[in-house]
């Protein structure tokens, strides 16, 4: 049995059903939530590696499950839902969910992104190991790496899971223009166009997290239809 634990948190049935069986067919261990409540139970005591999160529950709205478990918890959340619309995509993501599946959605999709998520935890743990002792600094922006925290003026910085692997990334680069399929494979192992929207939407409010008014905030650098570039700021500025 595949150690990779996942928490379903879906209040239809079949489709709860079909989930877990197609889990189970493959290996991995899941754990099964009928409400937002319950979710936020079994995420608290078990510590899934990764969540199924449908949005709309008959308690609890689930990008308010999101909220709370970002509130002390980065495990990787995938939203599975029938909302379509740009704007619940994007209130999810920012909310804190790591990507979207619209449904109806074939089960080969669900595990490839699944294995995604599986590789990025695994490159996240090699991180860890091997992770700089060094402290970044690029004008206002300091990213501790040790520490994994990255500061505005002395600030730290509320970052989402995601939008830190984007800063370091970026830092880790300054000076290069780092192209979307690049980002996209570095932080969610594929390229789909899913992602690249999603990157676009982690971009803006990551800007707007750094950016406090004055030039020197402007750190990252947009590349029309490429990609996108973090700035070396003149120390002597």
């Amino acid at each position: 049995m595949n150690k990779f634990q996942v928490l379903v948190v879906e209040d239809d049935a079949p489709i709860r059903k079909l989930i877990a069986t197609t889990l189970k067919t493959h290996d991995y261990k899941y754990l099964l939530a009928q409400n937002g409540e319950e979710a936020l139970m079994q995420a608290s005591t078990y510590s899934p590696d990764v969540v199924f999160l449908d949005l709309g529950l008959p308690d609890l709205d689930g990008v308010e499950v999101i909220k709370r478990i970002r509130e002390w918890s980065i495990m990787p959340i995938i939203v599975i839902s029938a909302r379509s619309e740009d704007e619940d995509k994007i209130e999810a993501l920012d909310a804190g969910a790591d990507d979207y599946l619209t449904k109806p959605f074939s089960v080969e999709e669900l595990l490839a992104r699944l294995r995604v998520m599986q590789r990025r935890i695994s490159l996240l743990q090699s991180d860890t190991e091997l992770v700089e002792s060094s402290v970044y600094i690029n004008g206002i922006l300091k990213i501790d790496y040790a520490a994994g925290c990255a500061y505005k003026n002395g600030e730290e910085l509320k970052l989402t899971p995601i939008e830190y692997k984007l800063l370091c990334l970026l830092a880790r680069n300054t000076g290069k223009v780092l192209t979307h399929k690049y980002i996209t494979q570095k932080i969610w192992g594929s390229a789909w166009d899913s992602n690249v929207a999603s990157l676009r939407v982690f971009m803006a409010t990551l800007r707007k997290k750094l950016e406090d008014g004055t030039e020197n905030s402007s750190l990252i650098q947009t590349h029309v239809g490429i990609g996108y570039r973090m700035l070396k700021v003149d120390s002597g500025q």
